[in-house]
């Protein structure tokens, strides 16, 4: 526990792991985000999202430092989030990302908490929603 006085920690970044490297940036890239030429070669690469890092790491890299890493099984432990600009927004990145092969979890829809909605899952099955206001 930390003190009052005490620094606290920031949070900073996420660890995704991934079953393939290339897959899962291309996908990445499909969202938006920026990340290097050349980085689907690596074993460990990194994005910046609005002062986030996003750190992938293949299963091997896990394995590396975590020797009794498994893979979790029986659904997802957390999902990301991209917030889009406009409802039109949502529903072009969603049918971007599905005509490029990838899977649609829920299309896209006016949610009862006044957002537009859609979730894709990304190559390793982990949702990924796009959302923004209605109003």
């Amino acid at each position: 526990m930390t003190s009052d006085n005490a620094p606290r920690p920031t949070l900073n970044a996420l660890s995704i792991v991934t079953e393939d490297m290339s897959a899962a940036l291309d996908f990445y890239r499909l969202c938006g985000l920026d990340i290097p030429a050349g980085a689907e070669n690596e074993p460990h690469a990194e994005a910046v999202a609005g002062g986030l890092r996003l750190l992938f790491d293949t299963r091997d890299v896990v394995a590396s430092f975590t020797p009794h890493w498994s893979e979790p099984s029986g659904g997802h432990r957390m999902a990301l989030a991209f917030e889009c600009s406009a409802p039109d927004q949502v529903d072009a990145l969603h049918a971007r990302l599905v005509e490029a092969g990838h899977v649609s979890s829920r299309e896209p829809f006016d949610a009862f908490w006044g957002q537009r909605y859609a979730v894709v899952l990304d190559p390793d099955g982990n949702p990924v929603d796009f959302y923004c206001p209605l109003a």
